[in-house]
This record gives structure tokens, C-alpha cells and sequence, in this order.
């Protein structure tokens, strides 16, 4: 299955990340904690590698605590701090000011001897496409963000979101990158809507998400769709799926697309329990 899909805007928002550095202290990079490492974004990585960053493992309620875990630990070092959070009820967004304090702490304390005390922080917001950055957002700024244009072509310059916690956040829109050397990557980051479900074969999605799901969560995959057993046969599974969900068509057919959006949608949506499709 071959995605490859990297719109004009995204070359032009890795520009706009490369010139805002020198304008911030901090980097918040934003991933999706079901799939950390296809998420992450490997630009980010090149053209942040110098600024203090902290990774932010978001929609952490669908995915397994024990397994975010190891991530945290693994992709931990002194200048990337990580941290787990849902930017939908605001666990674990506490954490972000004192972990971001840590990694400004002597950035700071030359401040405080200037007799600076005031000191505020400014952070740029970057990430993959459905990741969470417009929630984060909004939750650090208490739903009060100022709203922009978004006319194609028209420069807009740059606005600071102002939080109550002394750090400004500068948004940037969600970028790709221009090709997927590993079909899992694509696959991961289409199974979590990263990539639009308009450019994508949804029936051939579907089955390689349940082709994942069966060796990896097959327990979920029978308690969910109420399956006696699961066959090796992919194909055979979805029929299940299908049968059992009423998605028969006339001559006893599967209506194939209607199996696919809903095993997508229960799944994007957490309905199968909290899964990882990535470990460390």
C-alpha cells in the first residue's frame, strides 16, 4: 500500500519552524502515544536538534500505560524531556511548566541574577497532523484563543498564544514529511486519521488494521465485535466483523466500505480499549 502525500503548505510551515527558532526557548513537539515513533516527524528532529524540547505523548488515554512508559524512559535525554498527557481533560498538562522550567533552569538563573524575576517563556508548538496541537492549545489557553484569518496567501505575522502559566505558545500547522521509506509509518499514521481518509483505499485500511489488530490485540478484537473465534484469514475476520455489525447487502454480500468506517471510527475512537500499535 503506497502513501506518499505532502502538500505544497507543508514545505512552506518546515520554512516557517526553521526561521521562528531564534525566536523561542523551548520546543513542545506533540505525538500521538498509540503510535510514538510515526508520529514523530524527522524534520522536527534535524531542525530542532539544538533547542531544549519536550515531547508531549498526547491522546495517552488510548493507548497502554505500561507501554507509554517505555517510551517516556527511552526517548528521555537532557536537552528532550517527555511526558505523557490528554490535552482533551488536561491530565498530565501540570507537568508541562515544571518540566519545561528544568530544561531553561540555567537560561533562567542568569535572568534572576540581571534581576529579572518576571520571566516569561516562549515555545513554539509543533507536530504531525491530528495529533492534538488546536486541543493542547486551546486547553493552555483556557479556551480563549485568539482566532486568525486562514485565506490562502495572505501573510499573516506571527501571534503569541498567551497561557495563565508564563509561557507563550507560537502555533504551527501540522506538518508531514514528503515520503514514507517504512509502509508501517504510513499505515500507522492512517490508521489514526493523520493522514485524510479521502486520499486513502478505506476497505484496504481497514483490513490491514484488523490484519494488525488480530495478532497483536486479538482478545479486543473478539470482545468488541462479539466473535466466537478469529480466523488467520484476515478476509474471513471482517466478514465476522460485518455480519455481526449488519453490514449485509443484498445476496448476503458485505458492504465492505460500511465495515471499514466503522472499524475506523471505533477504533479512532477508542471504543477497543486503550492500544499501542507502536513498542520501543
Amino acid at each position: 500500500m503506497s502513501i506518499n502525500w505532502f502538500p505544497g503548505h507543508m514545505a512552506k510551515t518546515r520554512k516557517e519552524i526553521k526561521e521562528n527558532l531564534k525566536f523561542v526557548d523551548v520546543i513542545i513537539e506533540i505525538r500521538d502515544a498509540r503510535i510514538v515513533r510515526s508520529s514523530s516527524n524527522p524534520d522536527i528532529d534535524d531542525i530542532c536538534k539544538n533547542k531544549p524540547r519536550i515531547i508531549l505523548l498526547n491522546k495517552s488515554d488510548l493507548a497502554e500505560d505500561s507501554i507509554t512508559r517505555q517510551w517516556i524512559n527511552k526517548l528521555s535525554t537532557d536537552l528532550v524531556k517527555v511526558t505523557s498527557v490528554n490535552s482533551i481533560n488536561g491530565k498530565g498538562l501540570s507537568n508541562i511548566k515544571p518540566i519545561i522550567n528544568s530544561l531553561l533552569k540555567e537560561k533562567h538563573d542568569k535572568l534572576k541574577e540581571k534581576g529579572l524575576t518576571n520571566i516569561i517563556t516562549r515555545a513554539m508548538v509543533v507536530g504531525i497532523p491530528n495529533v492534538g496541537k488546536s486541543s493542547f492549545i486551546n486547553r493552555m489557553a483556557n479556551n480563549n484563543r485568539a482566532k486568525v484569518g486562514d485565506k490562502p496567501g495572505v501573510t499573516r505575522s506571527k501571534q503569541w498564544i498567551k497561557t495563565n502559566i508564563g509561557i507563550e505558545l507560537l502555533d504551527t500547522p501540522g506538518v508531514l514529511w514528503p515520503k514514507f521509506e517504512d509502509e508501517e509509518v504510513g499505515l500507522n499514521l492512517a490508521f489514526t486519521g493523520a493522514i485524510k481518509d479521502e486520499i486513502m483505499d478505506i476497505e484496504t485500511l481497514a483490513f490491514k488494521l484488523i490484519e494488525k489488530l488480530q495478532k497483536d490485540y486479538p482478545d479486543r478484537l473478539k470482545q468488541r465485535y462479539k466473535l466466537e473465534f478469529l480466523s488467520e484469514d484476515t478476509l474471513e475476520n471482517m466478514n465476522n466483523i460485518g455480519r455481526k455489525r449488519g453490514a449485509v447487502i443484498s445476496g448476503g454480500n458485505i458492504d465492505y466500505n460500511r465495515v471499514s468506517v466503522m472499524i475506523l471510527d471505533e477504533f479512532r475512537g477508542g471504543k477497543l480499549g486503550p492500544i499501542s500499535l507502536e513498542r520501543p
